[in-house]
């Protein structure tokens, strides 16, 4: 089983065991919008486009809208979790995509319903072999969280292995197990657990517009 597969299946047992009306680390979102985002996205995928065309707010996007509404009981929540189970349709790219468009999705909203509210939990230990197949994707597309950082950025792993994913003048060093520079880099950057290293001039830089 890819790793996504395998991810999936603890995102699901975390659903099920979360409060569906808890906050998520996505603002605006609950765990019943997260879901909902999830289905929608591997098995309504232009839903999804059409909603964020209109621009809502987060929370009042008009397809998510629905499947929210439609989970707001306990058998409703359930049934929508069970079509997550499900899958996509065989005609969805998500059917045979795999690794390469579900793992890291998986593992940052996974971690976007464990890291919220007060008492977030710690980040988890994954397999080595997940960490490695999460570098793999996150090496290349961390380039578009970071593509408007006023300096360079190069990620980096607690073994050595690293990737300039953003030039510019200066540059910070971020450095990290694989989860976590995809946290980081998708910005979820106050849960990340990741070391934020460079000259004092680019830090400073880096950091005002990591805050903002």
């Amino acid at each position: 089983m890819a790793w996504s597969g395998i991810e999936k299946s603890t995102l699901v047992a975390t659903l099920r065991a979360a409060d569906p009306g808890a906050a998520t680390l996505c603002a605006g979102w609950t765990v019943r919008h997260l879901l909902a985002h999830l289905v929608l996205r591997e098995q309504a995928p232009l839903q999804v486009a059409e909603d964020l065309l209109r621009r809502p707010v987060a929370g009042q996007e008009r397809n998510m809208g629905h499947l929210v509404s439609s989970a707001q009981s306990t058998d409703g929540f359930a049934a929508l979790i069970q079509r997550f189970c499900d899958g996509p349709p065989r005609w969805s790219p998500f059917s045979w995509l795999g690794d390469a468009v579900s793992l890291v999705e998986y593992v940052v909203h996974h971690e976007d319903i464990r890291r919220a509210g007060p008492d977030p939990a710690p980040p988890r230990d994954l397999p080595v072999a997940e960490q490695d197949a999460v570098w793999q994707r996150v090496k290349i597309m961390a380039g578009m969280g970071y593509r408007r950082s006023p300096v360079g950025v190069e990620l980096a792993l607690p073994d050595g292995r690293g990737r300039r994913t953003h030039s510019g003048s200066g540059a910070v060093l971020i450095t990290g197990e694989p989860a976590e520079l995809a946290l980081h880099a998708l910005g979820r950057r106050s849960v990340a657990k990741v070391k934020i290293t460079g000259g004092p001039e680019a830090l400073e830089r880096f950091e005002i517009w990591a805050a903002g």
